[in-house]
C-alpha cells in the first residue's frame, strides 16, 4: 500500500525502508503540510472523543504535574434499558484544557478511519503491529516525566508545538517483562528542542524521553504516536513453547512415576524445532495467520458493492504456482486460477477498488476475499479515509 504518510515519514528522515525503526534516534519534518491535517485535528479529536464509549486509561487527562481521577471527566450514564454506558464528559475535559491540561486517547486508530488505514498502511511496510496514541495539551502543561516505552515510537506533531528531551538507553533492549527493572535513566542527552507542525520524531525502544509545554504560554499542542512493536527473541522462544505441545515428549512430566528423565531428548529435539521454525519463517507464518481486526461484513440487501479494500494487519503474500496463484494472510491460506492473478492482486492492493457491472468476474473475486475476511466493502466514511492520502495512480 502506497501512502502519503509512509512516504513523508522515510522522507524526512532519510530512510530507505523499514530496516531502520529501531535503530537510532531520528528527527526530521514532513514536506507535504496537507498531510498533518488530514490525520487529525483537535476539534476531530474532541468530535471522536464525543461519540465514543470511553474508559480509563483509554481516555487519560494530566492537569498540574498529576494525572487526574477518571471520576472527574468521565460520567456514567444508565440508558432506558438501565444499562451503565461510561463516557467523557466533554464540559468536564472543556475545563481541563481550558485550564492548562492534557487529553490522552490511546488506540485512536480503532475509532478514526483515517489513522486506521494510516496505521494498516504503516503494518504493511514495516510488518509490525501498529497503533496510534494521540495527546491534546492545551496552555502552560507538562507532559509525562522522564520514561521509556517498550515498544519503537514515531511521533508526527499535528498541530502546536512541543517541547522535547531524548535521551540515550539505560539498558540495551529493555522490555515490559523482564529480568531486571529498568528505573534509572540515561544522564545522555541525545536532543532536546520543539517539535512543530509536521516535525517528525522516531524514539527507539528503551530511548528515555518526556515531553511538556512548560514556558511555552498560550497555545496548544497536538501530536499522534505510531507505536511499532517489534518481534524479539523473548516472541520466538514463546512461539516455540507453544510449538512444542504438539509433542508428547514436551507434554509428558519431568519426573515420571519412574523416575527416568532424558534431558537429551528435550534438548535435541527443541533444537530441532528451533531449526523446523526458524526466525525467518516465525515471522513469515506470524504475519500470514494474523487475523484482521474488525471489519464491515456485506449485507447484499443493503445495495450492490461499489469499493472494496484490502484489511489484513500485514501485507497479504501472493505467489503464482502452476495454473494456479496463492494468497497467504489474513490467517487463510486460499487458491485461485492463474488467470485471476491480475484482479487478485487489485484487490489486495491496499488501496480502494472501484467495482462496476462491466466487469461481474472482479465483483465476484471480491465478493468471495469478503467472506474470507481478507477485504471489506467500503462505506462513505471509510472510503473518505484513503483520500488524498493514497497515491493519485491508486486511487
Amino acid at each position: 500500500m502506497e501512502h502519503r504518510l509512509v512516504t513523508g515519514i522515510e522522507k524526512a528522515l532519510g530512510w530507505g525502508g523499514p530496516g531502520f525503526v529501531g535503530t537510532e534516534l531520528a528527527r526530521g519534518r514532513l514536506a507535504d503540510p496537507d498531510l498533518i491535517t488530514r490525520l487529525m485535528t483537535p476539534n476531530r479529536l474532541l468530535e471522536t472523543i464525543r461519540h465514543r464509549q470511553l474508559a480509563n486509561p483509554q481516555l487519560r487527562c494530566y492537569a498540574e504535574d498529576d494525572e487526574v481521577h477518571p471520576s472527574l471527566f468521565l460520567s456514567t450514564n444508565v440508558n432506558r434499558r438501565r444499562q451503565a454506558v461510561s463516557q467523557a464528559d466533554m464540559a468536564a475535559l472543556g475545563r481541563i484544557l481550558n485550564g492548562g491540561g492534557t487529553v490522552v486517547l490511546d488506540h485512536v486508530d480503532s475509532f478514526d478511519p483515517t489513522l486506521e488505514v494510516a496505521c494498516r498502511a504503516l503494518g504493511w511496510w514495516s510488518g509490525e503491529l501498529t497503533s496510534a496514541n494521540a495527546y491534546l495539551a492545551v496552555g502552560d502543561t507538562d507532559g509525562f516525566n522522564l520514561h521509556w516505552d517498550d515498544h519503537d515510537v514515531i511521533a508526527v506533531q499535528l498541530s502546536g508545538e512541543k517541547s522535547w528531551e531524548v535521551r540515550g538507553p539505560s539498558r540495551p533492549a529493555p522490555m515490559y517483562r523482564d529480568a531486571e527493572r529498568n528505573l534509572t535513566p540515561s544522564e545522555e542527552v541525545l536532543w532536546e528542542g520543539t517539535m512543530q507542525a509536521g516535525d517528525v520524531l522516531h524514539i527507539p525502544r528503551g530511548f528515555w524521553h518526556t515531553a511538556t509545554r512548560i514556558g511555552s504560554g498560550d497555545g496548544h499542542s497536538l501530536h499522534v504516536t505510531f507505536g511499532l512493536t517489534k518481534r524479539t527473541g523473548v516472541t520466538w522462544a514463546n512461539f516455540l513453547s507453544d510449538a512444542a505441545r504438539a509433542d508428547e515428549n514436551f507434554r509428558t512430566d519431568l519426573e515420571p512415576s519412574d523416575g527416568t528423565v532424558d534431558g537429551d531428548v528435550l534438548a535435541a529435539k527443541l533444537t530441532g524445532l528451533a531449526h523446523e521454525y526458524d526466525p525467518k519463517r516465525y515471522l513469515a507464518e506470524l504475519r500470514a495467520n494474523t487475523p484482521p481486526a474488525r471489519h464491515m461484513p456485506h449485507i447484499p440487501v443493503f445495495g450492490p458493492l461499489e469499493y472494496v479494500a484490502a484489511v489484513t494487519e500485514f501485507e497479504p503474500v501472493i505467489t503464482p504456482s502452476g495454473d494456479t496463484v496463492q494468497v497467504l494472510g489474513g490467517g487463510k491460506r486460499l487458491t485461485f486460477q492463474g488467470r485471476a492473478e491480475p484482479a487478485v492482486r487489485n484487490l489486495l492492493s491496499g488501496h480502494p477498488v472501484h467495482l462496476t457491472d462491466d466487469d461481474q468476474d472482479l465483483t465476484t473475486l471480491a465478493e468471495h476475499l469478503i467472506q474470507e475476511g481478507l477485504c471489506a466493502p467500503l462505506t462513505v466514511e471509510s472510503l473518505s479515509a484513503y483520500t488524498r492520502l493514497v497515491t493519485p495512480d491508486s486511487f
